[in-house]
């Protein structure tokens, strides 16, 4: 073990413990809930590291024992301390003051965080968005404007990397003014899928990455219900922007029920398979929800006091404002809007759609827009 622990003493931005909780994630066999067993009898990975056959026999079983007593080679650590020595990338652990509160009281909290980014983001009053991966245009407009009008009113949007709703609601949160974090089923020296290498980038400056699992882990399809059950652990709430009735979403919206966490759903038409899952969770007693501020009246009693007061709006880009200004000499419709902006139907769509919510915008019959103040 001694020689273990030689193995980073010049990495400065490398934790001291690391290599402790380095080699106990190395341990083969050892999952969230034995980690959790052990660290709530010994404390710390050292001290667990240090425990004897007998000890740890009697709370994990012979065979993990042995694992852990054996100890792992120097070289299986290397690649996560060669990682964790770069810039920016964290090990968030059990016993760090930065590890997230939301997540301690889970039936299986994972012992450890990786982490691209800043952890501090891990802190705040986080919403997950969630949907399908083949979602619409509408969807995809939907999912974005919610998670632009959620940051701006103060709640850090959480979603899986994912293709579709995943990927709109990180954009759209990146866009508000509570940024976006990513947990992913991988380890975070791969971006999956890698259609996201440019958003994992942007999440990585702008807000974080985490994941529970070590640096080379490829993506393996058991890893994606651990990864939701971080999202839903991490959230006050769900929100699923559709989902069909086989969809990994209504897994995420499950798992926040079983943590107490609030469940929305967005509804759809009836004929559209996509919708067929956010009905399903409507039906079930999920909160349907047609505006941001459907959301934040039903999270009034759970958002934290540091939230801020002023949820119905936050502050307009350039193009926002220009969309306002144009509504000031009364009402157009969208392709109108479209092309006195110069931009493309979809993006003029999702900012009326955020200026709605926001009750700055209000849609008249025959598709027409007017600005309310």
């Amino acid at each position: 073990m001694q020689a273990l622990r030689q193995l980073a003493p010049d990495k400065l931005t490398v934790p001291a413990d690391a290599v402790d909780w380095l080699t106990l994630e190395a341990i083969p066999g050892l999952g969230p809930e034995s980690a959790q067993r052990l660290l709530h009898a010994f404390a710390t990975p050292d001290s667990i590291l240090g425990a004897s056959h007998a000890q740890l026999q009697a709370l994990v079983g012979p065979s993990l024992a042995s694992a852990i007593t054996q100890g792992v080679a120097a070289d299986a650590l290397q690649t996560g301390l060669d990682w964790l020595a770069q810039p920016d990338n964290h090990l968030v652990t059990w016993n760090d003051p930065a590890y997230p509160a939301a997540l301690r009281d889970l039936p299986a909290p994972p012992a450890w965080l990786y982490v691209k980014g800043d952890p501090a983001w891990l802190a705040r009053p986080m919403l997950a968005i969630v949907g399908s991966r083949h979602a619409s245009p509408q969807g995809l407009r939907d999912a974005e404007a919610f998670a632009r009008a959620l940051s701006d009113a103060g709640l850090t949007i959480v979603s899986g990397l994912a293709l579709g709703i995943d990927t709109a609601a990180h954009g759209g949160g990146l866009a508000g003014l509570a940024s976006s974090v990513a947990v992913v089923g991988t380890g975070l020296d791969r971006v999956y899928p890698a259609r996201n290498k440019a958003l994992a980038h942007r999440l990585a400056a702008q807000g974080a990455i985490v994941s529970e699992f070590s640096i080379g882990t490829p993506p393996r399809s058991g890893h994606f219900p651990r990864r939701n059950r971080i999202i839903s652990g991490l959230s006050l709430g769900v929100l699923v922007i559709e989902a069909a009735l086989e969809s990994g979403s209504l897994i995420t919206a499950r798992l926040a029920v079983e943590q107490g966490r609030e469940v929305f759903a967005l509804p759809g038409s009836i004929h559209s398979t996509l919708a067929k899952g956010c009905h399903r969770l409507i039906k079930q007693g999920a909160k349907l929800v047609e505006s941001a501020t459907d959301v934040l009246e039903e999270l009034g009693r759970v958002l934290p006091a540091a939230l801020p007061a002023d949820t119905e709006s936050g502050p307009a880009s350039d193009a926002d404002d220009a969309v306002l200004a144009l509504l000031s000499g009364g009402p157009l419709v969208l392709d109108q809007l479209a092309a006195r902006l110069g931009l493309t139907v979809e993006d003029v769509s999702v900012k009326l759609l955020a200026a709605e919510m926001r009750g700055a915008v209000a849609k008249l019959p025959g598709g027409l827009y007017q600005r309310l103040f």
